[in-house]
């Protein structure tokens, strides 16, 4: 099992609880992906929007690219996930960026790459937005641009969406054992997007789910990679993580962060994403409280029961842990210390 952990660039997780005192600030994102390297953690997901969804559109957030740059630059170890949206990124042009990101880097750069669900946020910054299905075209076609200006020299292609001619990127992106380019990530449940991950990309990253939810999706796409003749996935998945000396006091917790207040300032931007993404099952209004379904992974009690949970997910098939906390730096020193030790990374076994 790998540990990782969401950047908390919109300064926490919570829509009901205004102040989780993780700023979305330089000087705070900074302090967590050096300590995060010292206490057992491999990778850190930088997410990418450009209005704030958890704690409202007029509070801070952080730009996602520059926020990666400037944090390969104090780091070591760390893989840092940047998020990319092919409507904001012409295709080549980000070839570019993150092949230099990845030199810079150091060979640390991977990619998650997100077909756009916000409508009002493109409105707000002239972007096209597509309908659904749409959007996972255009993506395929962003993933053949990139893909081929890694690869090839003086790369041309001319589809539906994007078009390049002779284009020229030197230098490639390292190529390092076991990673021939930068590990694309992606997730969706809708059919067009599990056809095109198992396709074009490395790694399905997904939403916090039960055990046996996320040991089909495990198969399915394993079965699509298989039969496409495809090198092996790799699997991540979203948690909020609660632990606590006794179960009773993660509870409390618990309770805490999930009383819902529909007049906060997220609650309109979680309907622009329910209204425009392709999901497997109903979300609740629990699921509104923390981001990405994260509490539906049961990360919620002693370390022991935690640690339960996360053998549980690694013998389903999970190679990859993305966890949000709140406080962020607390909680995953807490995490670290008395969960990480209890899980063997080579246990493939399911939890007793």
């Amino acid at each position: 099992m790998r540990y990782g952990y969401w950047m908390p660039v919109f300064g926490g997780w919570l829509r009901n609880v205004e102040d989780e005192g993780m700023q979305a600030s330089w000087d705070y994102v900074k302090r967590l992906a050096r300590r995060s390297e010292e206490i057992g953690y491999d990778l850190s997901l930088v997410a990418e929007l450009f209005l704030n969804d958890i704690k409202g559109i007029e509070a801070d957030s952080l730009e996602a690219w520059t926020t990666a740059a400037a944090l390969a630059a104090v780091t070591e170890r760390l893989e840092l996930m940047v998020a990319v949206r092919p409507t904001f990124h012409p295709p080549a042009i980000l070839a570019k960026q993150a092949a230099t990101l990845d030199h810079l880097s150091g060979g640390r750069l991977s990619l998650n790459v997100v077909s756009s669900w916000w409508k009002d946020e493109a409105r707000r910054y002239g972007v096209q937005f597509d309908e659904h299905d749409d959007r996972y075209a255009r993506t395929a076609e962003w993933l053949e641009v990139l893909d081929g200006a890694w690869r090839e020299s003086g790369f041309s292609y001319a589809g539906k969406y994007y078009r390049s001619e002779e284009t020229v990127l030197s230098p490639k992106p390292l190529r390092l054992p076991g990673r021939p380019r930068p590990t694309l990530y992606a997730g969706g449940e809708s059919e067009a997007a599990k056809s095109l991950i198992a396709a074009r990309c490395d790694a399905y990253v997904m939403h916090g789910d039960p055990v046996d939810v996320i040991a089909a999706r495990v198969a399915d796409l394993r079965a699509r990679r298989d039969a496409l003749g495809l090198p092996p996935l790799t699997f991540g998945m979203a948690a909020y993580a609660i632990v606590r000396s006794t179960e009773e006091e993660a509870r409390r917790e618990l309770a805490r962060i999930t009383t819902v207040r529909p007049d906060s300032p997220g609650f309109a931007n979680f309907g622009d994403w329910t209204t425009n993404t392709q999901l497997e099952r109903p979300l609740a209004l629990q699921d509104y409280s923390v981001s990405n379904r994260g509490l539906r992974a049961g990360f919620v009690g002693t370390a022991e029961q935690v640690a339960d949970r996360v053998r549980a997910y690694q013998a389903a098939g999970v190679d990859l842990v993305l966890l949000q906390c709140s406080p962020q730096l607390e909680e995953m020193e807490r995490f670290a210390a008395e969960v990480m030790p209890l899980v063997d990374p080579s246990d493939t076994r399911a939890a007793a």
